[in-house]
């Protein structure tokens, strides 16, 4: 399977629409890679929220959806009728978008999200909404008028997608793998081989354990991100390790919150430009595994941290990137033949393999025609069922976290900024 983007066809624009729009007539999601088809399958979502300036109108805000697709045309994709790469006709626009007034901004973003199972739900429209909520009475006192989110299924967006869009920038993927960095065949053969194996192993056992499903609960908080530069640089770390240090051990450091007595396991993204020939065709992102040795000591596992972090970024990261590749791979295959062995027991059984999973999106600084109403702190988060997940989202001004948890988690979720502060006495 090829990335959908009409970038990636070699004929000229109008014939890659019409190829396109012929390959998703009978099957919706014919052009989804194996990773698009394993987070559909999943019904992953993700989310983008802000705050605003100005007043939304229903024919502005899907005058902003009719950009973003313009600009991210794989949002045409995925659902039944679509014409990939083509404008949205006025009644989907009208469908996807929603404008409420509000009395207060007070609780949001929080109160508003969620998993959003409902962009599943309607197989005619596409995969994601739009919503806005005006303040009744005017701005309030921080100059918010409004608040707007954007919610999706995770098979058509990822973080650095958003960012793009935040700076009015173009979203398409074309080809994201590199034919012209081709791994060795034998390590090619064993990626495949593991990942298949695994496919199997896993269903089999969430078939056999029928793992329950873990109900998560959402929460979001915004960092200064001066403060964090000041204390990375007097711990001796860099910022990414300390954000992902004080949130594992905000939430982990008991023993009975964590998989494993020693460690903190966590899984992790990151982008990566050194593509390969086997890498997905349209995510950017490559996934790393960690195992963060504990200390009570937090400067001291912060530390940890950063060596356990630098230590595996050196390694060879394409090889558990082949695994799960060839793992997605598997399971869409074993869900032609076998579909009963592939249910949401696989997928959650899939979120108890970590304490956490961590996802670092790049920089959202909103500027150009399509965010010039946005004001910080920008919100973007993941819902992936029974997992537990923290993202982080760096503004200008504001490190933002966003947290998808258990309840059982969602009381150390103030812990990070006590940490915090006690750091910062420590370094008076």
């Amino acid at each position: 399977m090829k990335s959908f983007s009409s970038s990636s066809f070699a004929s000229d624009h109008a014939v890659a629409l019409d190829l396109a729009a012929q390959a998703v007539r009978k099957d919706p999601y014919a052009l989804f890679t194996d990773f698009q088809w394993f987070l559909l399958e999943g019904r992953d979502t993700v989310f983008f929220t802000a705050f605003s300036k100005a007043k939304f109108e229903p024919e502005m805000l899907q005058g902003l959806v009719a950009q973003m697709v313009a600009l991210a045309p794989q949002l045409t994709h995925g659902f039944k009728g679509a014409t990939p790469g083509q404008a949205f006709p006025q009644h989907l626009l009208e469908a996807i978008t929603s404008v409420e007034e509000v009395d207060s901004l007070n609780g949001y973003p929080d109160k508003w999200l969620s998993h959003s199972q409902d962009v599943f739900d309607h197989p005619d429209l596409p995969l994601f909404r739009v919503m806005a909520a005006n303040l009744t009475n005017g701005p309030d006192e921080e100059g918010r008028m409004s608040v707007i989110q954007v919610r999706s299924a995770h098979c058509l967006m990822e973080g650095s997608d958003a960012a793009l869009l935040t700076r009015s920038q173009t979203a398409n993927h074309g080809i994201q793998s590199s034919s012209d960095n081709r791994l060795a065949w034998l390590k090619r053969a064993r990626g495949a081989l593991a990942g298949y194996a695994m496919a199997i192993l896993s269903a089999t056992a969430a078939a056999i354990v029928n793992p329950k499903e873990r109900p998560l609960f959402f929460k979001t908080l915004a960092l200064p991100r001066q403060r964090i530069r000041d204390l990375a640089h007097t711990l001796g770390v860099r910022q990414r390790s300390l954000y992902f240090a004080l949130v594992t051990y905000a939430l982990h450091s008991e023993k009975d919150r964590r998989v494993k007595d020693k460690v903190i396991t966590a899984a992790y993204t990151m982008l990566d430009t050194k593509r390969t020939a086997s890498d997905d065709d349209f995510f950017r992102v490559r996934a790393i595994q960690a195992a963060f040795p504990f200390e009570a000591d937090f400067a001291t596992y912060a530390r940890a941290v950063d060596n356990e972090m630098s230590a595996t970024e050196t390694k060879d990261v394409t090889s558990f990137q082949l695994v799960i590749l060839a793992m997605m791979r598997a399971m869409r295959s074993l869900k032609k033949v076998v579909p009963w062995l592939i249910t949401d027991k696989f997928w959650r059984l899939q979120g108890t393999t970590a304490d956490l999973v961590l996802t670092l999106v790049p920089p959202h600084r909103s500027m150009g025609p399509m965010t010039d109403w946005m004001i910080e702190p920008i919100y973007c988060g993941a819902f992936h069922q029974s997992t537990n997940i923290c993202t982080f989202c760096p503004g200008r001004e504001f490190m933002t976290l966003s947290f998808v948890v258990e309840d059982r988690h969602m009381s150390r979720i103030p812990r990070i900024m006590s940490l915090i502060e006690s750091l910062e006495a420590a370094a008076v």
